[in-house]
């Protein structure tokens, strides 16, 4: 594994920010990390790269534990956590070519090369204080970039850019696990990012791992219902329920039937109800949005 982190835990006093959290990230890999402000994503990072020692459990990365004076490691592993970093009075080329001097590189291509890759190039001699957030964002993963790690992990990648940032930075990160096997471990909150990018998903509430699988998997946690706008909601629920379809009313004028017989063959509810001299107004098979699986999962409404 590039990431195995078994029985992660930070307490801070009574606070329990990550407990028992075991993390296993595999070679070529995007795994993202999902949950609400607080959930724990952010010191869980801190921990898989050395910046907080966990109270408990331990960590390796790239088959090296990560321990205070273990300096090997680095060399593989590039990041950008919460806010990015960088020297306000040094331009975007200087404080490239300083990240990467950093790591031992001298290579002139691999610092032109980074900054063209993240858009860059008109922006060379700005002096990093006066660039807008999302190129500060951007400047943050050159850093990250340049000395071309086998491992990334980035908290919030796409913060502060616009949504064509966003594209811009999804692809990257695609083509960087698909075309040269780099593994990623990020945190997000665009859900629908996450879905379009991430091969694996976890799910984080309350320091705790609550869910974990393949993106797809997440997408499949949709509950399918079947919605029956009625003029007259009781009379309606009374019947469907005498034929064995119980209902849910929603509180909007709609009765909400989640059996696989209703959802199948709605034709048939409709069928019911007319003969039973109470037609529906409206009926319609509907689906959960990507944001109401992950509130369910982490038992938010």
């Amino acid at each position: 594994m590039v990431i195995d982190a078994v029985g992660l835990t930070k307490a801070y006093r009574d606070v329990l920010a990550v407990d028992g959290l075991d993390l296993h990230v595999a070679p070529g890999e995007i795994h993202a990390l999902l949950g609400l402000n607080g959930a724990g994503k952010t010191t869980t990072i801190r921990m898989l790269l050395g910046m907080v020692r966990p109270t408990r459990g331990r960590v390796s990365l790239l088959g090296s534990p990560i321990r205070p004076g273990a300096r090997a490691v680095w060399a593989g592993v590039g990041y950008l956590v919460e806010t990015p970093s960088a020297y306000p009075d040094l331009t975007v080329d200087e404080n490239i070519r300083m990240a990467a001097r950093l790591h031992g590189l001298r290579d002139e291509k691999a610092v032109a090369a980074v900054i063209s890759r993240l858009g860059l190039d008109r922006h060379t001699r700005h002096r990093a204080r006066t660039l807008s957030l999302g190129n500060k964002q951007r400047l943050g993963l050159a850093k990250a970039l340049v000395h071309r790690p086998g491992l990334l992990i980035l908290d919030e990648p796409a913060n502060g850019l616009d949504p064509a940032g966003v594209v811009e930075i999804r692809q990257l990160l695609h083509d960087l696990a698909h075309s040269q096997g780099v593994t990623v471990l990020l945190s997000s909150h665009i859900l629908t990012e996450v879905a379009r990018l991430a091969t694996r998903i976890g799910v984080l509430d309350r320091g705790r791992l609550v869910w974990e699988g393949a993106a797809g998997d997440l997408v499949a946690q949709a509950r399918p219902r079947l919605s029956v706008v009625v003029h007259d909601r009781p009379k309606a629920a009374a019947i469907l329920h005498a034929a064995g379809h119980p209902t849910a009313d929603n509180g909007d004028r709609a009765l909400t039937l989640t059996g696989d017989r209703a959802i199948r063959r709605p034709e048939d509810i409709a069928t019911l109800l007319v003969d039973a001299g109470c037609p529906p107004s409206r009926l319609a098979v509907e689906q959960d949005d990507l944001e109401t699986c992950f509130l369910r999962l982490v038992g938010t409404r």
